[in-house]
């Protein structure tokens, strides 16, 4: 096959499909924090959904969140219960804490309320399992929040992968990091074990994990060497002008994993909120007939890091094929994210980002948590559901 046959087969088709507003969905958002204003810019954009309620914790957030976004009418509550309780929701954005993502995904599903569940899935993997059972009971929809996936240069990864060109797969090293990100501009919630549960791990290695774990189809974990760290984060000259943050850090800003795979593949993964390195390396997907190289990148912020490119032999000589970048002329990878699931809730169709792949993803995040502190390789056992 020439080189420019090979490039036709990953031109993407970029496609608008038409909003039936027949009927209008009614949405409300759980957790008004600053994802959120991602989900309501998204929700107003949408014709067939009317925002009827919200809730926060924090006294009077949920007022202000609705105002300050200029949509009005909105029934405000204190909590997840009481929002559930009271509206007639068709579906609800869940944009809470890591540490309640289970339980507001579960109550609402529980309800009879579809749910658009922000990353990471959860905390633990025993909160996925719960989660899971929840959604198989209610016949409800559940989608996971992990935008990128509509980014036209990461799925041509998956297109890449399932088109043969690689064969094979047997390894794979993935990650990413930032040198100096902690994120500490809306407070300590992303940082304290009491909200968070989680940090870079899950964060924005759910990301990385997701990029390539999908490209190949989800296979399932069977063990994990994990490692985690907080060296920068407990560190209060890290912080320009909050130090008494360093005392309240109590999640990972590091993490690493060897994980093995079912089908023989292994996978080399490392994720750092801060570290004294522009980047752990790109991402490489390794085949027997070839490989791909995906140039470093913050996945979590949506696409590549540039041109990615094959590597394999061609009539006995190696050659490298560049896979141009694609524009994206479509409203964004957020908008498609929100717009995927509202479509699967009004057609019963499947979720856009099923839980039956990302529970894979948690079990991974949950082994390196779980190794790192055991200090060894553990088994990974995801039940049936």
């Amino acid at each position: 096959m020439a080189d420019k046959d090979i490039l036709n087969m990953f031109k993407e088709n970029q496609e608008e499909s038409n909003i039936d507003t027949s009927k209008k969905l009614k949405v409300g958002i759980i957790g008004t924090g600053w994802i959120a204003e991602a989900h309501i810019q998204q929700f107003k954009k949408m014709p067939d959904v009317e925002i009827v309620g919200g809730a926060d914790l924090i006294d009077g957030k949920a007022e202000k969140f609705f105002k300050d976004n200029g949509v009005e009418n909105v029934h405000c509550y204190h909590n997840h219960k009481e929002l559930i309780d009271n509206e007639e929701l068709d579906a609800v954005s869940v944009c809470t804490y890591n540490r309640t993502h289970a339980e507001c995904a579960i109550y609402a599903l529980e309800h009879g309320v579809n749910v658009i569940l922000e990353k990471p899935m959860c905390v633990t993997l025993e909160e996925a399992v719960e989660i899971c059972k929840a959604e198989k009971k209610s016949g409800k929809v559940l989608s996971i929040g992990f935008q990128p996936r509509f980014d036209p240069n990461m799925q041509m990864i998956k297109k890449i992968v399932e088109s043969g060109e690689l064969g094979e797969i047997y390894y794979i090293q993935t990650g990413g990091g930032r040198r100096k990100g902690i994120p500490t501009p809306f407070g300590t919630t992303f940082i304290e074990d009491k909200t968070a549960g989680l940090g870079a791990l899950g964060d924005i290695g759910c990301y990385s994990l997701d990029m390539v774990l999908n490209a190949i189809g989800y296979p399932k974990p069977l063990t994990v060497t994990g490692y985690t760290s907080n060296f920068f984060g407990t560190d209060p000259n890290y912080y320009e002008t909050h130090p008494e943050y360093a005392s309240l850090f109590g999640v990972d800003d590091f993490g690493a994993g060897f994980i093995r795979l079912e089908g023989g593949i292994i996978l080399d993964f490392r994720i750092a909120w801060a570290m004294h390195l522009d980047t752990p390396g790109d991402t490489i997907i390794m085949g027997k007939k070839g490989s791909l190289r995906i140039p470093s990148t913050e996945c979590w912020n949506g696409s590549v890091g540039g041109p990615m490119k094959i590597y394999k032999n061609v009539a006995g000589e190696g050659v490298e094929i560049e896979i141009p970048i694609i524009p994206d002329k479509s409203e964004g990878n957020f908008y498609k994210k929100i717009r995927s699931f509202l479509d699967a809730v009004k057609t019963g169709g499947k979720a856009p980002v099923p839980t039956s792949q990302i529970i894979i993803n948690q079990a991974i995040i949950d082994g390196i948590a779980k190794s790192s502190k055991l200090g060894k390789e553990i088994e990974i056992e995801i039940p049936e559901i």
